[in-house]
């Protein structure tokens, strides 16, 4: 579980450096991309945060399966 959370962070993480390096190199305005940039973001806090709270079960039940999932 932690993993697959890892991997959706890094790929909502990706998606928004792609789209500011589009934004600054000029090919997309930021007033029309505004709204996925912040959905994005929301993505990003909501992964991070879950990582975390899977990260402290993990250590508080060793035995538990959520770190290979």
């Amino acid at each position: 579980m932690i993993s697959r959370s890892s991997v959706a962070e890094e790929e909502a993480d990706e998606t928004n450096y792609w789209i500011e390096l589009l934004v600054g190199s000029g090919f997309l305005a930021l007033d029309r991309v505004q709204l996925l940039k912040d959905e994005i973001d929301e993505i990003v806090a909501m992964t991070v945060a879950s990582i975390k709270t899977l990260r402290r079960r993990a250590i508080q039940n060793p035995k538990s399966k959520i770190q290979n999932a």
